[in-house]
């Protein structure tokens, strides 16, 4: 890992937190991910589990943690699995997890070699009423892979029939929601390494530059400050490409009086910054990408403030929907008749903004969280609109990194620029 150690106090109390929800005399198993095949005799680079990191702090493959705080020897209340290193490993793959770095790393004492992993499990399973299985449920996942945990239900079912089995997803869905303190230092981490990134791609943009280059500056920084990369592929979209929600081809010349739309963010001991801003290649906006920017500006600081306890996601995104329909009316995108006379189901501003404003950022870039749970004290979530004008080749796209706070809400890219004024100023410095 690049990043610095984590404070292992991070995963005890996680553990801590989640055990608290279990059913009596219950026993949960937890899976590192696969290592998936890219081609021939290589396997893409590995990403932990984000619930298996959430819990054990153990950024590494083929481990497994068992948690059983009812189990009647102590040693086994909570256990880690590591794949036991050797030689020919620490020549082929490098540096592995001592026991001593392990704990370290987790808080948990009792940890064992991956050999140990049947015949321990088996001595303690049979006095468990309920196993808990963990499986992905983030409502935006579609399952077509059998991934490890799944594959692993099978075997236990086969073994131990008769038990309960329980879901870990839901408990894990209200837990990690709520951010610790350490969870938002190391986001901020994150923010400030995109900062970094961002100002030094301000300096770098001019016309004749292509979006690969730009591209290639942001992955300079953020290695150079510790990150993993990118928390997701990046979108640097220039021109007509900003119209394209997803676009990540990055492979275009960035020409003379285009709007430049990035998308990216670090990823910093696994947890994410997530970026949007749209810059113009020759470093000043015209007249009009300067009013569809502000108009973008305007909606993103109306729809942060309504990011505070106890928002309802859908009057939320209904709200927002109404302050963009201004916007648009006042852009000469929208007609006021004609918006007087729309489907409510299907309002005119989809038309220039069809996403939503805001998701759950964490360990995940969208992070596991309920859409019909009021927002709470402890998330974090992003904020970005935008509004997008194919026949213009226009683009344009602002997003900050919201912490909902007792005392409403803090701005964790702040101090990202995002006035056009001060965003042409560092690209004519």
């Amino acid at each position: 890992m690049k990043y610095l150690p984590i404070n292992e106090q991070l995963f005890i109390n996680n553990r801590k937190n989640f055990v608290s929800k279990l059913k009596s005399n219950s026993i949960a198993i937890f899976y590192s991910s696969d290592e998936y095949p890219r081609s021939g005799d290589q396997s893409y680079p590995f990403k932990q589990n984000p619930d298996f990191f959430y819990l054990s702090g153990i950024d590494q493959e083929q481990s497994i943690l068992v948690l059983y705080p009812d189990c009647p020897n102590p040693l086994y209340k909570e256990v880690l699995f590591l794949r036991q290193t050797n030689e020919h490993i620490a020549i082929w793959e490098g540096h592995k997890y001592t026991k001593p770095e392990a704990l370290a790393a987790s808080g948990i004492e009792s940890i064992f070699w991956l050999t140990d992993f049947d015949s321990i499990l088996h001595s303690i399973i049979n006095y468990a009423d309920n196993i808990y299985i963990n499986t992905n449920e983030n409502d935006r996942y579609a399952h077509t892979v059998p991934y490890r945990d799944l594959r692993m239900l099978e075997g236990l079912r086969a073994k131990y029939p008769l038990h309960n089995y329980e879901r870990s997803a839901p408990l894990l869905r209200d837990l990690r929601v709520i951010k610790s303190d350490i969870e938002i230092e190391l986001t901020k981490k994150a923010c400030e390494i995109t900062r970094d990134a961002f100002v030094r791609v301000l300096k770098f943009t001019k016309p004749g530059v292509t979006e690969y280059e730009i591209e290639a500056e942001i992955i300079h920084e953020f290695i150079r400050q510790r990150a993993t990369g990118h928390g997701y592929n990046p979108i640097i979209a220039s021109g007509n490409n900003a119209n394209v929600l997803h676009y990540i081809e990055n492979n275009q010349v960035c020409k003379d009086g285009d709007v430049i739309l990035f998308d990216f963010g670090a990823e910093y001991g696994n947890y994410n910054a997530d970026m949007s801003r749209s810059v113009p290649v020759n470093g000043r906006f015209t007249p009009r990408q300067r009013d569809v920017y502000n108009a973008v500006l305007r909606v993103m600081r109306a729809s942060t403030e309504m990011l505070v306890e106890g928002t309802v996601w859908n009057e939320y995104h209904e709200e927002v929907g109404k302050i963009m329909t201004s916007e648009l009316i006042g852009l000469g995108l929208l007609d006021k008749h004609d918006v007087a006379k729309q489907d409510p189901k299907s309002p005119l501003y989809k038309l220039y903004f069809m996403h939503g404003t805001s998701h759950h950022l964490g360990i995940d870039v969208h992070d596991y969280a309920s859409r019909y749970k009021p927002f709470e004290v402890g998330n974090i979530l992003t904020c970005e609109p935008g509004i997008y004008i194919p026949a213009e080749g226009l683009g344009i796209r602002i997003e900050n990194d919201i912490l909902i706070t007792k005392n409403g809400n803090v701005d964790l890219t702040a101090d990202i620029p995002v006035e056009a004024d001060h965003i042409e100023e560092i690209m004519n410095s």
